[in-house]
């Protein structure tokens, strides 16, 4: 699967909108749910695996390496992952980082 830029049309798009190559990206399975972990502080590989519903270790790295490269995410000196300022920013402004970091599922 190719990396939703802004100038490049999306599948099933004509254009080039920055919106759709937002959307495509977000709407990728678990790109949501690691920026939501993500959202409280840095976390390790195996945590955030853990914490994504023991997600496949392969996916998982698969998903990490295309927020690093959309500049979503960074990894960290002391090999955690991390909210870059842009993300964290946008997260904030659009209230999603309301909640404390989940705990697992709920009984």
């Amino acid at each position: 699967m190719s990396l939703p830029t802004p100038e490049q049309p999306v599948p099933g798009f004509q254009s080039g909108y920055p919106i759709v190559a937002a959307l495509d990206l977000l709407g990728r399975r678990w790109i949501l749910r690691i920026l939501w972990e993500l959202r409280n502080g840095p976390i390790g590989f195996r945590a955030l695996q853990a914490f994504c519903d023991q997600m496949s270790p392969s996916m998982l790295s698969q998903r990490l390496s295309l927020l690093q490269t959309t500049g979503l995410i960074y990894h960290t000196e002391e090999s955690t992952y991390s909210l870059t300022g842009t993300a964290r920013n946008s997260c904030k402004r659009s209230r999603l980082c309301r909640r404390g970091r989940s705990s697992g599922p709920s009984s």
